[in-house]
């Protein structure tokens, strides 16, 4: 919790993965943080370890389609989505800084790769504007990110950052907080007093910018609170950053102007106050010196802390308190324990300071006095006055606001500074929708295009003609609406919530009327937009594609938004029905039968073959044409919602073949449990039973037993391998092997043994003349098989009647017709008058069962059965 914002103080803010498999922002008082009481401010999930908590902010981050969007909570309030520049298009995000009530922020842009953009926020932490491009980033010794922006202490809105320009890496500084940078200048001389021939732009110094991650040592930049104005950082004179010719500099005016103290890398640590500097070499070797400054590292003086070297690892500087002790530890050799060594300094400084130790320092910007809107005094010991400063001492600041100039106000959002020095609208923008949350009677600040720099203190002067006007609110018609789910997925499983936001870009907010209807004949309407911006709810109790439409409207106008909303069931079971034998190089209706029926719409992907490539249809059945004689695989995988199944089947394809119905014994029916896997062992069994009186081979023979009782099968008779080249005597041999197996089956040769004391008779049903089968427009069978059909059916009609038996595969249904009937998107057409298809057009569920559809081939003619099943049809229902 942070004082003064958490109402409580045992407030705990974390993520935590809750029930849905979701990670969800959560607030909980600590004696009561359990799955019952725990509360989320957020309504969204939101990505993994994306929540930070920091001072009065509150950031998230959400990712959808393949983009991450972020939000923000300043001072608990609720979250509002972070706007920065509609085409930064941000791989990635850090939260540098957020004191003063501002938000620094680092973001790499899609068009980056070890650079980062700086992005400065409005108070809120809402609106982000551009600060400075391509800041140089790096990977720390942990994997984390390190980006090169330094704050400097002591002194608000000064940092330095180290942007890279054509491949050149370059150090920058600013004193307003963004607005404008420039290149350090570099020292007139070097430390023996030759000068130095830089002149800029071409040449600068640049600083290395990373804070050590030993705390233990000072790291490549400094700068305390204590001591404000004095910075001590590693760098180089050249065009670019280098890290190889190094040295360490000094400034002892906020970054005016810089000196070299020494000319390879060095720790310095601040001592009372920063009244004294002490620096040790960065070295991997053991040393046994130090030297200390009094004059703001002007000159040095040489002290012994150790007898014998010392490896240094760090030390411990506590330059706020009255003392003058620090303590430096390490190793005396590499395998010797911790050597702590404790150095006073107190001899060192004879005397309390007095006021004639003191001097007064202006803070400039290269001679502009003005810096943040103020003028500011500050008092610091005299260089070279060797005096403590002690625990009363205070750098009694004179400060005085200045006039407010260009220079104190930074563009707006949605502004770009162009070379006039003007800020313009960026040409995504359009001012207008700045009074969108408006509504008629009302007012609200309509932006000049500038805005003051956070924590700014200039007063008058451009202040009234750069702030924002208040205005009234001009009264717009509804546009821009948009309509979309909270998770950004068009998919829903039947059962499930449905939260839908309505957004609309520009509009009379508060006197526009709102209509959504779902699309399964429920709509909803709002007086003002206001109570929809949560999101709506809606559980849709069937399958499909619902048509959502929005509509908005007051008295100038109206806008429409529309939304295609996939509701699924996920499909469990997916039976693929061929016929056994297909004709070569003539199509073939092939069904998949998905269970549960009512699944919404669905995707099928089908293989035949060794194909790698799929059909895809949004139709369960489609037609295909073999052109390869012998076993054909199809495969068909159904993909609904989250789920995707399959099933593979076998299709003997050939040139011709014959077939036969078969019935059996009374007593099979009895032991018929009606299940695909006994009707295929049965088949295999019937095979062999024909191979074995026969002796034609297992090849020529293929039985398939029907669903239902009384238990039938058919057996086809195929051409003795591939013999298309022989055809007419291919034709005569099958008669033979055809009048084989007729000889067999009717003097009763044809049995099996079911189990131990039960045989099975095999006999020829007797209402077909078995015709040749064939893929020529010679042959009639086609014609005599439809009238054996009828025949057919008539007999087993006048079975149920005469016996009262009742046969599974015949089904008499009812379908209940609801009142209104749910609009549905049939299929996909990219005409405008593609036909609607509603739920009564659909096929009924009962058609379609798993175990109750089988094709029969007959000769050319596939014909299906209905069956019926003593189990409940099964519905998606959600719990």
């Amino acid at each position: 919790s942070v004082a003064g914002l958490d109402k409580e103080p045992d407030l705990v803010h974390m993520e935590a993965r809750t029930a849905d498999g979701h990670t969800h922002y959560l607030t909980c008082r600590i004696q009561e943080c359990s799955e019952t009481k725990r509360n989320g401010p957020f309504s969204r999930a939101i990505d993994v370890s994306s929540l930070v908590v920091q001072d009065e902010y509150i950031f998230i981050q959400v990712t959808t389609g393949g983009r991450a969007n972020y939000y923000v909570s300043y001072r608990r309030e609720p979250f509002a989505q972070i706007k920065l520049p509609k085409y930064s298009l941000p791989k990635d995000m850090h939260i540098i800084s957020t004191d003063e009530n501002q938000v620094f922020a680092a973001v790499q842009e899609w068009n980056q790769n070890d650079t980062y953009n700086l992005y400065i926020s409005d108070t809120r932490g809402v609106y982000f504007t551009l600060a400075l491009e391509n800041v140089k980033s790096s990977r720390g010794l942990e994997g984390n990110i390190v980006i090169d922006l330094y704050e400097v202490a002591g002194i608000k809105g000064i940092f330095l950052a180290n942007r890279k320009i054509d491949d050149q890496v370059k150090t920058f500084i600013t004193y307003n907080k963004g607005r404008d940078w420039r290149l350090l200048q570099a020292p007139d001389t070097d430390l023996r007093g030759h000068p130095v021939l830089c002149q800029l732009p071409f040449c600068s110094l640049h600083l290395r910018l990373q804070l050590s991650e030993n705390p233990y040592t000072s790291g490549s930049i400094s700068s305390k609170e204590t001591a404000p104005g004095l910075l001590v950082a590693t760098g180089n004179i050249g065009s670019e950053l280098s890290y190889t010719d190094v040295g360490v500099f000094i400034s002892s005016d906020g970054g005016n102007s810089w000196r070299q103290i020494f000319e390879e890398e060095y720790n310095v640590w601040f001592l009372d106050w920063g009244g004294a500097l002490v620096a040790m070499k960065h070295t991997s070797v053991p040393i046994r010196h130090m030297w200390v400054s009094f004059d703001e590292g002007r000159s040095w003086s040489k002290y012994s802390f150790t007898s014998t070297p010392l490896f240094v690892d760090g030390s411990l500087v506590d330059p706020g308190i009255e003392t003058q002790i620090m303590t430096v530890f390490g190793h005396f050799s590499l395998r010797s324990e911790w050597q702590l060594v404790k150095v006073d300094y107190k001899s060192v400084f004879s005397r309390r300071c007095n006021k004639d130790d003191y001097q007064t320092w202006h803070l400039h910007n290269q001679g502009e006095p003005c810096v943040m809107g103020e003028r500011k005094i500050y008092k610091k010991r005299k260089p070279g006055a060797q005096c403590s400063l002690g625990r009363d001492y205070s750098q009694t600041v004179v400060s005085e606001p200045c006039v407010c100039g260009q220079g104190d106000f930074e563009c707006d959002y949605g502004y770009e500074r162009h070379s006039n020095n003007q800020c313009i609208p960026a040409f995504w923008f359009s001012p207008s929708s700045l009074s969108k949350e408006c509504s008629i009677g009302q007012n609200y600040w309509n932006s000049t295009g500038y805005r003051r720099i956070v924590s700014n203190n200039c007063t008058d002067g451009l202040r009234e003609k750069y702030t924002a006007k208040m205005e009234k609110c001009p009264g717009k018609a509804p546009r821009g609406l948009h309509i979309l789910t909270t998770d950004g997925k068009l998919v829903m499983e039947q059962g499930h919530n449905a939260t839908f936001i309505i957004l609309m870009e520009e509009g009379d907010l508060q006197r526009t009327n709102i209509q959504l209807d779902f699309g399964d004949g429920i709509a909803v309407s709002y007086a003002n937009f206001s109570p929809v911006e949560d999101g709506i709810r809606h559980v849709y109790k069937s399958a499909g594609i619902f048509q959502v439409t929005a509509y908005a409207e007051n008295s100038l106008g109206s806008d429409t938004a529309v939304l295609f909303l996939h509701v699924v069931c996920p499909v469990e079971h997916v039976h693929l029905s061929v016929p056994f034998v297909a004709i070569r190089n003539k199509d073939v209706n092939i069904t998949a039968v998905v269970w549960p029926s009512q699944a919404g719409t669905l995707t099928y992907f089908w293989w035949f073959g060794n194909s790698t490539k799929p059909l895809i249809t949004l139709e369960s059945s489609i037609s295909y044409m073999f052109t390869v004689e012998g076993m054909n695989t199809v495969t068909v995988q159904v993909a609904g919602g989250n789920s995707l199944i399959q099933d593979t089947r076998e299709i003997a394809v050939h040139e011709y073949f014959q077939s036969q119905l078969l019935s059996f014994s009374p007593n099979l029916d009895y032991h018929n449990p009606d299940i695909p896997e006994w009707r295929q062992d049965i088949g295999k069994v019937i095979k062999r039973a024909l191979a074995q009186v026969t002796g034609i081979p297992d090849e020529q023979i293929l039985v398939a037993v029907f669903p239902g009782l009384p238990t039938s099968a058919e057996l086809f008779i195929l051409p003795h391998k591939n013999t298309t080249e022989r055809r007419k005597s291919s034709e005569a041999d099958l008669e033979q092997v055809v009048e084989i197996l007729f000889n067999a089956l009717n003097q009763n040769l044809v049995q099996f043994e079911l189990k131990p004391g039960v045989e099975v008779v095999v006999y020829v049903t007797q209402l077909t003349l078995a015709p040749l089968v064939d893929s020529s427009s010679s042959h009639s069978s086609s014609a005599m098989l439809m009238l054996l059909s009828v025949v057919f059916v008539g007999l087993a009609v006048f079975l149920i009647y005469k016996f009262k038996r009742k046969i599974p595969w015949i089904n008499i249904y009812a379908q209940v017709q609801h009142d209104k009937e749910q609009e549905m998107i049939g299929s996909v057409s990219q005409s405008e008058n593609a036909p609607k298809i509603t739920l009564s057009e659909f096929t009924d569920p009962e058609e379609l069962m798993d175990k109750e559809l089988d094709t029969r081939v007959m000769g050319s003619i596939s014909t299906i059965a209905n069956s019926e099943s003593t189990k409940e049809i099964p519905n998606c229902t959600s719990v």
